[in-house]
């Protein structure tokens, strides 16, 4: 299979099914039987989704892409004995994080709620138009592109994971601060966001938020 079709969804979905961490074997760059070239769009998807992973607190080494032909059997063996030694010192995730289980299926599923978002401004905004891996790696290590990140999809995450949340129970600014890592005053900030835009409602007497 291309690495190209390595979606978001996939790398999500594994991380939801439990494991400590994702490899992406893909062709070498600039060595691609398709003109498509693929593997730049899988490259792209893994800077993107290492910077989705430090939002929600996950460490983005838990993700790697690595590019070999065919005949590079050896080298194989060598990177994925490599990943193994490097997840086992990284321990469980979510856990290794800090996170207990439910925390971590909250941040994740709130992802998922998002990747056809994600993927339309990846598209639209976050496209590198030189298919080269140093100007890929200059791009998604920029402050620009972080800068976009955080305004484009990073409060969109977090609202997301509020979200989550509130389905379950109403939660005051500090119950939300505490379950999600934020800070007060970044909860507040979405909670009134959120609430001009008719997504929640303050309940005065339980001096907390819940879904309007």
């Amino acid at each position: 299979m291309c690495s190209g079709r390595v979606d978001l969804k996939f790398i999500l979905r594994a991380f939801l099914n439990g494991l400590d961490g994702v490899l992406i074997g893909a062709c070498r760059l600039n060595e691609c039987n398709y003109v498509t070239h693929g593997n730049y769009d899988a490259l792209s998807n893994t800077f993107l989704f290492k910077k989705i992973m430090e939002h929600i607190g996950l460490n983005p080494e838990r993700l790697r892409i690595e590019f070999m032909s065919g005949a590079d059997g050896i080298l194989l063996a060598e990177v994925t004995n490599d990943f193994v030694k490097q997840v086992k010192v990284l321990g469980p995730l979510g856990k290794s994080e800090g996170m207990d289980e439910k925390s971590l299926k909250v941040k994740l599923e709130a992802v998922g709620n998002l990747i056809p978002y994600i993927k339309l401004v990846e598209r639209e905004r976050l496209r590198v138009s030189v298919k080269s891996e140093e100007t890929y790696h200059q791009f998604f290590t920029s402050d620009a592109a972080t800068r976009l990140f955080d305004e484009l999809i990073g409060d969109r995450l977090s609202i997301s994971q509020i979200m989550m949340l509130l389905r379950e129970s109403p939660l005051s600014t500090g119950n939300i601060s505490e379950k999600l890592g934020l800070s007060p005053s970044e909860v507040a900030r979405h909670m009134n966001s959120s609430s001009r835009h008719g997504l929640v409602r303050y309940d005065e007497s339980r001096k907390c938020y819940a879904l309007a």
